[in-house]
């Protein structure tokens, strides 16, 4: 049976063999990537963005790049941990772009229209102080919390990503974790 008559055996093939028929020229295939994946990228695009506006256009600006760059990609098993480290880095680039002609600090994300009021306040309150302990963590440290929190990382996953020692990362996630604490203290 052929994949491109059966659209859920490429759903359910893995990694490497989707992102290798992707790296081919199959759209149908990265087509099993973006679905696989948009979820994971907006949420990590989220917790580096100072707001949620940008959000999809970062998700949508890594396929475009991922797309492009398919075929160099040496190892497709790895395919996750590569979407993510372009989601990264656009992510990145977004918020510079932004220092440059916009003051991050007034972008403040939309409460859900259909909560009650105190539960809205309650969650932008929080979601802010979550932001802005984060915001204070050095990048290494809120790349690794983010890989690990939101990801779902292993230690392993976010040492090769980031490319450092595994024992760093768990350094890096143990500051990382303290200063959220000691800045969510009131928020437990």
């Amino acid at each position: 049976m052929r994949a491109e008559r059966h659209p859920g055996a490429l759903d359910a093939a893995d990694d490497r063999i989707v992102a290798g028929r992707a790296a081919d020229g199959d759209t149908a295939a990265f087509a099993v990537l973006v679905r696989r994946y948009t979820p994971m990228m907006r949420a990590y695009a989220r917790r580096i963005l100072p707001g949620t506006a940008d959000v999809d256009d970062v998700v949508q600006d890594a396929f475009i790049t991922a797309w492009e760059r398919l075929p160099d990609l040496d190892e497709p098993a790895k395919v996750k941990s590569w979407l993510m480290r372009i989601t990264s880095r656009k992510a990145v680039d977004r918020i510079r772009a932004l220092r440059a002609s916009d003051d991050i600090d007034e972008f403040d994300p939309a409460a859900p229209p259909h909560t009650a009021p105190p539960n809205v306040v309650e969650a932008r309150v929080g979601v802010a102080a979550l932001s802005r302990a984060l915001a204070e963590l050095a990048d290494e440290q809120r790349r690794c919390w983010v890989l690990r929190e939101i990801g779902g990382y292993s230690y392993e996953e976010i040492a090769d990503d980031l490319g450092l020692p595994a024992s760093t990362v768990r350094g890096l996630l143990a500051r990382a974790r303290k200063s959220i604490i000691v800045r969510m203290e009131q928020w437990r």
